[in-house]
């Protein structure tokens, strides 16, 4: 770049790309511009902007036209293009039309016959180079190649298998660990203390990678994500982990062979979220094999130690004749892990981000967490992976509200655990007395309350809290009350499926449903009616509103390795 005589960037944020430039012009977000688009069979779609530019952005067709023509605005710009490529007559007529239905008409393109060639993918390979071990370079699941990395929603977010936050890692598996020399990740109440050590492709090497032992990772290998150690990336996304593109070439974009491995001596600390909240040696997530639930379709349900209804300390239960029992349920079947429902959750309830530091110690504030749990030794080289969303039960006999002092959390008609934040004083009875962990305290005043552009983030139905208040999931009561008040408008009941929560829109999976207990017919009573319906901790006789589909696995015969149960 040094090399062109006039350098101007049009983008979002001032970046690396931006110090090798004489000029940053503000470009507007995607959702303030016009444009268009092809879908891809190839239709066309006309983009309209939601919202005016906050910051007096140029859309690249504005930029352009600056450029090379006059200044004039997106809409007239897209509006030309596509008058000069229609010659009806009552082109305004169309124009209105494709704005209200979406889509423009007779611009699908034909379909193309392709082949593959399998030369192509041996020349895509590196050629494999003598000893060493075999470098694998993936996207970082929450930042992507990188452009995600001023978003701290993202950089906060469990990674599903490793679950760090805030930092990336060179990933080995516990016996090449042993094999380097290296140790495995010790908790400490400030984080999770690890080796770190240089990464050596050729002349390329990284200076500082932290290690983190995986088990299920493939001998002989070190798996490294992109997306971190970026220089300029706001504030953010500066500075987290080691940029991997460091080791990168076009000729072995995502597999090399004859990286080196090199203590250093050093140790550092990753934010791991696995073992805040860990109930591992109790009956969490539950699997069998499908020739097993042939045999005994409650064989899932035997698992756990479930008590008869009957014995309780609690006086009674709650009844909910005439109204709503708002319930869930989560199938670990379906749920591949992928923290969709976490970043919903957040974004919905206006949920803070805290920091490496405070996530290292313990104090991360996402109301869902998902759990990841293997089967078998540490050693094992292929243990089965399982993922489990946890979120607050809504008890119907709940722990947490017997001890409040000042009746902060309450039950509610339909048979939620409601907080009340504006009577809570921080005591933490409730959160000492959860046996899920899934209450979160603002320990610090993590919002930011006077950052313009953080009260457009925010939810207005939902409460922003401050410091020194008890938090937790409410099953999206924001989301319950809005459908009910339209529903008594209209003068009709709540219909089955009306009614989503945020992490259950989101599911890709669709793992994830929710809805009314006592509608006999609908989605989630079906799915608590199935044998393979069981609930967390039940022995503590809390009576968890959310409830789980255990899991069944069908391994093939030739491969048992590969899905037992």
């Amino acid at each position: 770049m040094d090399k062109v005589g006039l350098r101007v960037k049009l983008g979002l944020y001032e970046d690396e790309t931006t110090q090798r430039c004489h000029w940053h012009v503000p470009a507007t977000h995607s959702l303030e511009a016009w444009s268009d688009a092809r879908a891809a069979c190839g239709t066309v779609t006309i983009l309209q902007p939601l919202l005016a530019p906050l910051y007096g952005g140029k859309s690249p067709h504005e930029f352009m036209a600056a450029l090379v023509a006059r200044e004039r605005t997106g809409y007239e710009l897209v509006k030309e293009h596509w008058k000069e490529r229609d010659a009806s007559p009552d082109f305004e007529k169309r124009w209105e039309h494709w704005l209200h239905d979406g889509v423009v008409p007779g611009t699908a393109l034909p379909e193309k016959a392709v082949t593959v060639t399998l030369g192509d993918w041996a020349r895509a390979a590196a050629p494999a180079e003598a000893g060493g071990l075999e470098l694998i370079l993936r996207p970082d699941p929450s930042l992507l190649d990188g452009r995600h990395a001023n978003n701290g929603w993202l950089q906060e977010l469990s990674k599903p298998l490793t679950k760090l936050t805030w930092d990336n890692a060179a990933i080995v598996s516990p016996a090449t660990a042993k094999q380097l020399g290296l140790r495995t990740p010790e908790e400490t109440p400030q984080g999770s203390i690890t080796d770190v050590v240089e990464l050596h492709l050729g002349e390329r090497k990284v200076e500082a990678a932290a290690v983190w032992v995986l088990p299920g990772h493939p001998d002989g290998a070190v798996t490294v994500h992109l997306g971190h150690g970026r220089t300029k990336a706001g504030r953010v996304g500066t500075g987290t982990g080691f940029s991997a593109y460091a080791l990168r070439t076009s000729n072995a974009p995502w597999f090399a062979s004859g990286l080196q491995v090199v203590k250093t001596g050093i140790t550092t600390k990753l934010a791991c979220t696995q073992n805040h909240w860990s109930m591992e040696g109790r009956h969490t997530v539950r699997a069998v094999t499908a020739a097993e639930y042939g045999a005994d379709l409650h064989v899932i349900q035997a698992m756990g130690h479930d008590p008869t209804p009957e014995l309780s300390l609690y006086e009674g239960s709650h009844r909910y004749e005439g109204r709503n029992a708002w319930g869930m349920a989560i199938d670990l079947n379906s749920c591949v892990g992928c923290n969709a429902c976490v970043v919903a959750c957040q974004s919905e309830n206006n949920i803070p981000v805290v920091g490496k530091d405070q996530v290292g110690r313990g104090r991360e504030m996402a109301w869902i967490r998902v759990d990841r749990y293997y089967e078998g030794s540490q050693e094992d080289p292929s243990p089965q992976t399982f993922h489990q969303p946890v979120l607050c039960m809504h008890c119907e006999q709940a722990p947490c509200e017997v001890v409040c002092p000042v009746a902060a959390t309450v039950h509610s008609e339909d048979g939620l655990n409601d907080m009340v934040y504006n009577r809570c004083v921080g005591t933490r009875y409730c959160s000492n007395n959860c046996p899920y962990k899934v209450r979160r305290f603002n320990f610090y005043l993590y919002q930011d309350w006077t950052a313009p552009t953080y009260k457009m983030m925010r939810n207005p139905d939902v409460t922003v809290r401050s410091r020194g208040v008890m938090e937790k999931c409410t099953y999206c009561v924001q989301r319950i009350s809005e459908k009910r008040i339209a529903a008594k408008n209209e003068g009709r009941e709540l219909v089955d499926g009306e009614v989503k929560t945020a992490c259950q829109q989101v599911c890709p999976a669709e793992a994830i449903v929710f809805g009314d207990i006592n509608d006999k017919s609908s989605r989630v009573a079906e799915w608590k009616a199935s044998p393979r319906n069981y609930g967390l901790l039940t022995e503590y006789q809390t009576r968890p509103r959310t409830t789980y589909l255990g899991a069944v696995r069908n391994p093939n015969p030739e491969m048992p390795e590969s899905g037992r149960g």
